[in-house]
């Protein structure tokens, strides 16, 4: 059974930083891409970043590029979001995400919220 454990998110003051994680398991994770997404409240869904299966390309929404990086680490089967210089509107519930054999998967998802 596929499986998301997200951790990190928190409440953190403008400029400052955190490190998401989510550890997968169920599925061979080294062979599919990762992404986060993000939901703000009253918002859509939207695409943070992706990393590709071996880690080589990387993508970003134009609001976080300069400022997050996406990484990860197939032998512990875990993908990685480091978030600096966070904004007010980086608040948001963040989500790892899978497409495995067409099928969509979510993480539960982890709070952060920028306030100061």
């Amino acid at each position: 059974q596929l499986q998301f454990v997200e951790s990190g998110g928190g409440l953190v003051q403008p400029g400052g930083s955190l490190r998401l994680s989510c550890a997968a398991s169920g599925f061979t994770f080294s062979n599919y891409a990762m992404s986060w997404y993000r939901q703000a409240p009253g918002k859509e869904r939207e695409l943070v970043a992706t990393i590709s299966s071996v880690g080589g390309t990387t993508n970003y929404a134009s609001s976080v590029m300069g400022r997050f990086t996406i990484s990860r680490d197939n032998a512990k089967n875990t993908v990685y979001l480091q978030m600096n210089s966070l904004k007010h509107e980086d608040t948001a519930v963040y989500y790892c995400y899978v497409v495995v054999r067409g099928l969509r998967y979510w993480g539960q998802g982890t709070q952060v919220t920028v306030s100061s």
